[in-house]
């Protein structure tokens, strides 16, 4: 089986002693400020990450539902729901856990724009972060050789780093268990929950204040920017944008490659 990236428009294992102690894990900063996103418009898709691969060959559903659940079981992120006690926001890990793999048949009459659409519409459709996982995969069949994988995260759990982190070992894992074999990948070492534990920990006192002092400082006289549009700012944004293709002239394109590693 190949498997070609597509675009769409629009990221058993134990737990660390340092938190399996502890009954909830704080949430990292960044998932602090998409979690404080999501109460301020619930019900958005704005911050899902979707990844669409073209399946081209024979696809053993069963290795790759296998090797999708390794991969829940392998990072806990993708096990964590977010909730509050009692005013604080905490993240809730999940024990293993099987995530369904979404099988669509596509009728004969069905193109590729129509597989491409009803990829982009189940990309779009919203996550409730209190209630995990906050992951989903669909796997859309065009005929026995071409099928279309379409796995969606929720940004809270996932980046663009980890996003290929992600597909980098399910191509290793479906290689393996698709010819029987076991998962090649050790277990990691270190959970993104340690990580948001640490950042915790060594953002308090005066390293904190140092860099709330200095942010402050240089965002004191910040003015609002207002750029002229066609249409009034609505009150709430809406996240409908567009895009703008060009091309660039050869000479200009080896200057900025001088540029870029100078």
């Amino acid at each position: 089986m190949k498997m070609d990236k597509m675009g769409l428009s629009f990221p058993n294992h134990q737990t660390s002693l340092q938190y399996e102690e502890q009954k909830s894990v704080p949430l990292s900063f960044a998932q602090e400020r998409l979690w404080i996103l999501d109460r301020l418009e619930p019900d958005s898709s704005s911050y899902n990450t979707p990844a669409a691969f073209l399946l081209s060959g024979v696809c053993s559903i069963p290795a790759l539902t296998e090797s999708i659940n390794e991969m829940v079981r392998r990072h806990e992120v993708l096990r964590a729901s977010f909730v509050e006690i009692d005013g604080e926001t905490v993240q809730q890990i999940s024990s293993p856990l099987d995530i369904e793999l979404n099988l669509v048949e596509l009728a004969e009459k069905d193109t590729d724009a129509d597989m491409r659409r009803q990829a982009v519409e189940d990309a779009r459709r919203p996550f409730d972060l209190t209630h995990g996982p906050l992951i989903r995969a669909t796997l859309f069949r065009m005929d026995a050789e071409k099928h279309l994988l379409v796995v969606v995260l929720h940004h809270i759990v996932t980046d663009g780093w980890s996003m290929g982190v992600f597909f980098r070992e399910l191509a290793i894992l479906y290689n393996a268990f698709s010819k029987g074999n076991p998962s090649p990948l050790s277990d990691l070492p270190i959970q993104y929950a340690d990580f948001a534990i640490w950042q915790r920990q060594h953002l308090v006192g005066d390293v904190l204040q140092r860099q709330l002092d200095y942010w402050r400082i240089q965002l004191a006289d910040l003015a609002t920017l207002e750029l002229p549009t066609n249409r009034p700012r609505p009150p709430i944004q809406s996240y409908r944008g567009s895009r703008q293709s060009f091309q660039l002239a050869p000479v200009l394109i080896e200057a900025l490659h001088s540029l870029t590693h100078f």
